[in-house]
């Protein structure tokens, strides 16, 4: 599924877009940010990143054998799927019929079900998620015999050669390969998944969920994110890893189900590229937009959504008035005494939290300083 967002959509040379690859059953999480590239712990070098012939006849090979444990991940009503609404990829991890996907693909959808490579459509059912990891633990009733890939034991190395298989713009369960160029990769934003495997291969939407596997055939990672960035709109690709032992994945077995706390505020695509603003820009920002912010830095917000947190708590938006002037609302200076000078900021302060968790900000309103307590709501629940 292409989000709206991206079609047709001109991209400046110094604008790195980062979205989530589907997002079945809602709007497509997809949101500019003008940022650096993701930080990356020991990257490699960007002219090895080639593959040779031999290590693309060897994942060329592997594909075959790994394909029939791979799944299209489709959301549309029983007995009509002849146009899904979001499409997104997962695959096998036992012989009892669990599967790995990344969450988003499975957020807010109610008509789950899985294609396999026989074009044979089975039920799905979450059995666990962490929304801030960006990955889920399903249950397809698959029949027995069906195969199913094995997850690595330790995580790979950087210049490992990497394939993925997905179901990107419209494909069915096709291959793509790359190379792992850097570990511990964070997008920079709080509501993308720490700590990522950063690949060369091209992926798109609908590849989201699928494996990322090595040249032994074992799982080290699910594809989660990409970053699109340049003139030539140049692709990077970011996966959660996964491990035998990784607890996280013992967590989803058990049937946890985490997930990530929010406040319900949002920042229009117009003003995203403020959204990581230093303090000693924001005057300066905020005069160059006719903001009306003043002086004082902080994280403001475009919309709040109905029936959140926010607007329970009466937070006020940037708004517009009759004669369409831009009207300054509240600027969030702490949350529960940290001081916070930008939007991104504030989406890290809230995510070191938990829903249910009560929390006091500090809020610029005017020339008022209020502190404002809200209880943190589940993102399932705005």
């Amino acid at each position: 599924m292409i989000p709206p967002a991206l079609r047709g959509r001109p991209f400046r040379h110094a604008l790195t877009l980062s979205l989530l690859l589907a997002n079945l059953g809602g709007t497509p999480q997809a949101q500019s940010v003008q940022s650096p590239p993701p930080k990356s712990a020991a990257p490699a070098d960007a002219a090895s990143a080639a593959l040779s012939a031999p290590e693309r006849r060897t994942l060329q090979n592997l594909f075959a054998k790994v394909r029939p444990a791979t799944l299209r991940i489709e959301d549309c009503p029983p007995n009509n799927c002849s146009d899904p609404d979001g499409v997104g990829t997962a695959f096998l991890i036992s012989a009892d019929g669990l599967a790995l996907t990344a969450y988003h693909v499975v957020f807010g959808s109610k008509n789950l079900s899985a294609v396999t490579l026989n074009r044979q459509r089975y039920a799905v059912e979450v059995v666990g998620f962490d929304d801030q990891h960006d990955l889920a633990l399903l249950r397809v009733k698959v029949p027995q015999g069906t195969p199913f890939l094995p997850l690595a034991a330790a995580l790979p190395k950087i210049g490992e050669a990497a394939l993925a298989v997905g179901n990107g713009n419209g494909a069915f369960l096709q291959l793509k390969t790359g190379r792992l160029t850097a570990l511990d990769a964070d997008a920079g934003r709080a509501d993308f998944p720490p700590g990522t495997l950063e690949l060369t291969a091209p992926l798109v939407p609908g590849d989201s969920g699928g494996p990322i596997i090595n040249a032994q055939g074992q799982v080290t990672g699910v594809v989660s994110y990409i970053t699109v960035t340049g003139k030539d709109e140049h692709i990077t690709s970011y996966a959660v890893p996964v491990t035998t032992t990784d607890p996280l994945l013992a967590d989803l077995r058990r049937g946890v189900k985490r997930e990530a706390p929010v406040i319900g505020i949002g920042l229009n695509d117009e003003f995203a590229l403020l959204s990581e603003l230093p303090a000693e820009a924001f005057q300066a920002a905020s005069e160059e937009f006719d903001l009306d912010l003043g002086d004082t830095p902080g994280a403001f917000f475009t919309s709040v959504s109905p029936n959140s947190p926010a607007a329970r708590a009466g937070l006020q938006a940037l708004r517009y008035d009759q004669e369409g002037r831009k009207v300054a609302g509240d600027i969030v200076t702490a949350v529960n005494g940290k001081r916070i000078f930008n939007f991104n900021q504030f989406q890290y302060a809230v995510r070191a939290f938990q829903p249910g968790d009560t929390i006091t900000l500090t809020v610029l309103r005017g020339t008022q300083t209020l502190s404002i307590k809200l209880t943190l709501a589940g993102r399932s629940q705005v």
